[in-house]
């Protein structure tokens, strides 16, 4: 009998997400169709939904070696230089997701303490909208981990014998 893998989380979350911002703009059309109304929250919640989304996304993205690349360029270095270009790719990105949470920590620090803004739409802080990016990020700099590792064993196993 075959040992089926259990679904990832990363990939639990795009899904619901998805299927969370399909219903929201699903309730929406109907809404508009039968009473002439557009319920407003639905876009203020849907893109706050895809933001997250993207995030979590990412994250998968990277795990696949599915961001863009110079692959002509990169296949004309020799093999050590093209490891140190993957490990330097992966540092790249990892930074870039570091400043992006921590701007993202400032910011929820700022409304927590200084601001107190809310949504326009349905009056939530915005903090919590906030919160998602560095929450998700953990997949981010997880998949940025897996993909290195693939793509130098993958290297790795391009010179063996």
């Amino acid at each position: 009998m075959k040992s089926h893998k259990p679904i990832r989380a990363d990939y639990w979350i795009a899904a619901l997400l998805l299927m969370g911002m399909a219903l929201i703009a699903f309730i929406n059309v109907l809404s508009r169709y039968f009473i002439n109304f557009s319920i407003g929250a639905t876009e203020e919640i849907t893109i706050n939904l895809f933001v997250w989304m993207t995030v979590v996304g990412t994250g998968i993205a990277f795990e696949r070696g599915a961001q863009l690349g110079m692959v002509t360029v990169f296949n004309r270095f020799p093999l050590k230089m093209r490891k140190g270009l993957v490990v330097f790719s992966a540092l790249l990105g990892a930074g870039l997701f570091v400043l992006v949470c921590g701007y993202m920590i400032q910011a929820i620090y700022d409304e927590l303490t200084l601001f107190h803004a809310t949504s326009a739409a349905l009056g939530i802080p915005v903090w919590i909208y906030y919160a998602g990016v560095p929450l998700f990020s953990v997949f981010v700099f997880r998949g940025i981990y897996r993909g290195t590792l693939a793509r130098l064993a993958m290297l790795d196993r391009e010179t063996a014998p």
